[in-house]
């Protein structure tokens, strides 16, 4: 997803150097689309990852 991201980034940046004004707004929203995907990957990840302690047994005495 972020190799599509950053082309995306670059096919935009192409589309404004050679004036292409439709091409530019269509990019930017899958673009958009791009970015709202990594960001609830991101949130997936982080609420998957859970930092539990590592049991401790008490001896007996």
């Amino acid at each position: 997803m972020e190799e599509i991201r950053d082309n995306l980034v670059a096919r935009i940046a192409e589309a404004e150097r050679e004036g292409w004004l439709g091409e530019v707004e269509g990019l930017r929203v899958g673009l958009a689309g791009a970015e709202d995907e990594l960001a609830q990957i991101t949130r997936r990840t982080a609420r998957a990852l859970i930092d539990l302690p590592i049991p401790e047994f008490r001896r007996e005495p």
